[in-house]
């Protein structure tokens, strides 16, 4: 909990010593009141007394209970805004950590379980401190300053007190220690229900597509079961606080109205009325002190659940990102759109076995190079290495002749134009989404258009009602599979990058547009360099340079005609798809 204690700002310890100084007012002011009680009920029992002395004493109460509530709004809006400058700057932390996370931490953590630290865990801190500067700096002070006031005023009354405080603090300790343990348990079942809710909807078309309802809705009552079960106990058994609490605190007023009695009986009549004044100052000191103790008590009730979700953000914070940032920036490199693989082998982080073995293959700038291969042969995993999705175990991975390393990602990343097996779209216009990102220099209105025209999308788009304007739904689930895949290819033509990396991007579109989409790509962005990863053979069959992998091994390199002859791989692939003649016929 102390290491997200540095996220405070300067003005914000600014604000904790003004809330401070204003508890130290408020427990001040309402510790007077029993003074002026005190006061009251001599005068009233004091034959003489005058009503004007009364209403004084009365006016000098109200002023403080007044100043106290006060004090008291200003200490709850200081504190709200504390803790939520706190929070705040820790979600920021979060989300710019995260951004600098590889795949390897993303899987370590999940989605799910971040989204539940940003959100959910946060909000725990962020409410425990916003009680504590308001709980743990005003009870320990009035429970010193109460216990001092009640010391001198009967030593039955203080034994009674202290006795209560006890059994207070025994039974909170047990029903802390009970319901302890099950804090970590709690934020792991919400992770747990937030990862099958977030499958569930992200996959909600396979779902009903199989009848899968019953069978999702079943996966979610048991994670949600385990969740409120282990709730319903941790709140039954801090309900047990509440009686307890009201038991005590009666059983204390009781048991000082008890002892008044018998003092008073024992006592002369002057004294008898220095007795009662002392019995009903001390009844409010007594309630005073007990209530601080209580107070102290909820703090550490939600002291463990803060803490455990303050570890939980920690992880993250502290969290070492396998992938350190170079220092090669713009400028720097000799070479322009070439990409070297040297004996780059691979392996997952939480992997035995190697996924890609000793690849070496070069690619020239403004060439295509096409990589080919069975079902989890390791093609995306190979081009996965070139914008540093992870590092390579061995070998090393060279972007106009440095390794991918030693580069500054911003300019890394603005020398390639990605596009995923996956076409991700964002909730925004089209226009939008094909300008999305910053490559060094704005992207205008122009290059969008023209880059919505390389790829092959001009059409659907302008037919829109809105046009470029017109709003992509979340996840883009208003557009077919196949303008996805041209929106995001689009996306990264808009770039204007030095090497497009085509990651099975053409598995969408159908065999016209495939061919449109790469002679635009060939005539209009002849200066780039072109990494394609695909499955369908006429896709790839003008390429310069073709790599063709078996188990994460290099099989073959060569051009289409070249690897017909001495590749049995590729000869295999190549006649499961084309005839004899159509491949012969080949470039």
């Amino acid at each position: 909990m102390l290491k997200l204690f540095k996220n405070f700002k300067k003005r914000d310890l600014i604000l904790i010593m003004i809330i401070l100084i204003l508890v130290i007012g408020q427990v001040y002011l309402e510790l007077k009141m029993p003074d002026y009680m005190s006061e009251i009920t001599k005068l009233v029992e004091t034959e003489g007394s005058e009503f004007r002395e009364i209403l004084n004493q009365g006016k000098m109460m109200l002023l403080c209970a007044l100043g106290s509530l006060a004090l008291a709004v200003f200490v709850g809006f200081l504190s709200s805004l504390t803790s939520a400058s706190l929070s705040m700057n820790i979600r920021k932390r979060i989300f710019d950590k995260v951004q600098k996370f590889s795949m390897a931490e993303m899987k370590s953590f999940s989605v799910s379980s971040l989204i539940t630290r940003t959100t959910n865990d946060i909000t725990h801190v962020q409410m425990f401190i916003s009680m504590g500067l308001q709980l743990i700096m005003k009870s320990p002070i009035m429970a010193t300053l109460a216990i001092l006031k009640i010391l001198d005023k009967g030593i039955s009354w203080s034994i009674a007190t202290f006795i209560a405080v006890i059994i207070l603090l025994i039974v909170i300790a047990v029903l802390t220690v009970i319901v302890l343990p099950n804090f970590k348990k709690v934020q792991k079942y919400i992770d747990d229900l937030n990862n099958v809710t977030r499958e569930n909807l992200k996959g909600i078309r396979v779902v009903r597509a199989f009848n899968a309802e019953e069978y999702e809705r079943a996966k979610f009552e048991d994670k949600n079961t385990n969740l409120t079960k282990i709730q319903l106990f941790n709140q039954r058994t801090m309900a047990i606080l509440s009686p307890v609490m009201s038991t005590v605190m009666n059983g204390l007023m009781l048991s000082i109205y008890l002892i008044g009695i018998g003092l008073i009986e024992k006592s002369v009549m002057p004294e008898r009325l220095e007795i009662f004044a002392n019995m009903s100052t001390f009844t409010i000191y007594s309630m005073q002190v007990v209530t601080s103790f209580v107070m102290l008590t909820m703090i550490c009730i939600m002291f463990p659940r803060a803490n455990v979700s303050a570890k939980r953000i920690n992880e993250v914070l502290m969290a070492d990102p396998s992938l350190k940032n170079g220092t090669i920036e713009k400028g720097k490199t000799k070479e322009k759109g070439t990409i070297e693989f040297k004996n780059v082998s691979f392996k997952y982080p939480d992997g035995q076995d190697y996924v890609l073995k000793d690849i070496s293959f070069k690619v020239k700038s403004g060439t295509t190079t096409a990589i080919i291969g069975s079902t989890g042969s390791g093609k995306s995993t190979l081009v996965n290495l070139i914008p540093r999705f992870y590092d390579a175990t061995k070998g090393s991975v060279l972007v106009d002749g440095v390794d991918v390393s030693e580069y500054d990602w911003r300019h890394l990343y603005n020398k390639l134009g990605y596009v995923p097996q996956r076409a991700v779209m964002f909730k925004d216009s089209i226009f939008a989404n094909v300008a999305y990102g910053e490559n060094g220099k704005k992207i205008s209105g122009k290059d969008v258009e023209e880059a919505v025209e390389i790829a092959c999308a001009k059409d659907f788009v302008e037919a829109m009602p809105n046009g470029y304007d017109d709003e992509i739904a979340q996840g883009g689930t208003n557009l077919s599979g196949g303008q996805r895949q041209r929106i995001a290819i689009a996306r990264a033509i808009a770039r204007k990058p030095e090497i497009f990396i085509f990651d099975d991007s053409f598995s969408a579109l159908d065999y016209k547009t495939d061919y449109q989409l790469r002679k635009n790509l060939k005539n209009k962005s002849q200066k780039a360099t072109n990494i394609i990863i695909a499955q369908r053979i006429g896709t790839i069959i003008d390429a310069d340079q073709i790599i063709v992998l078996e188990d994460g091994q290099c099989v073959g390199i060569g051009t289409h005609k070249e690897l017909l002859k001495n590749c049995d791989v590729y000869r295999e692939i190549a006649y499961s798809q084309l005839s004899k003649e159509e491949l012969e016929n080949a470039r």
